[in-house]
């Protein structure tokens, strides 16, 4: 066995326990990807609902310091200054999640040109899509 075997092997064994790279250093997730992780009923595309939900459980990692928002530290640039900007109604600086969530409504909206509700792979591989991705990992 060669030490780029063993290599291969620790790898494939971190990754069953659990141990995988943190999600700052992933590759973002591609549109067929992210399809299938966030596709909860399996038909192929991701609905408001599923991004939500997802969306939701990305805020509650990120949020720190237990203050109930996120501000640009905890945001880790998926959001530009001036995005933030734009998502905070109320000018404080951070998101709440009800602000953080209406921000991926809007991108959800952007990566959705059909407008039928739905996100499928060639959608969310578009510069919208990835966009939306960016604030869910």
């Amino acid at each position: 066995m060669t030490l780029r075997n063993i290599s291969g092997f620790a790898a494939v064994a971190l990754v069953a326990v659990g141990f995988a790279a943190p999600a700052a250093m992933a590759k973002p997730a591609g549109g067929a990807a992210a399809v299938k992780m966030i596709d909860t009923d399996n038909d192929g595309t991701v609905d408001m609902k599923e991004v939500e939900a997802v969306a939701s459980a990305t805020f509650d990692r990120l949020e720190k310091d237990s203050d109930g928002t996120l501000d640009a530290k905890e945001l880790k640039g998926r959001l530009s200054k001036a995005g933030v900007q734009s998502a905070d109604p109320d000018s404080d600086g951070t998101l709440d999640k009800k602000e953080y969530l209406a921000a991926v409504g809007e991108r959800f909206k952007m990566a959705d040109p059909d407008g039928d509700g739905t996100l499928d792979a060639k959608e969310l591989n578009s510069k919208a899509g990835k966009a939306l991705l960016a604030l869910i990992k």
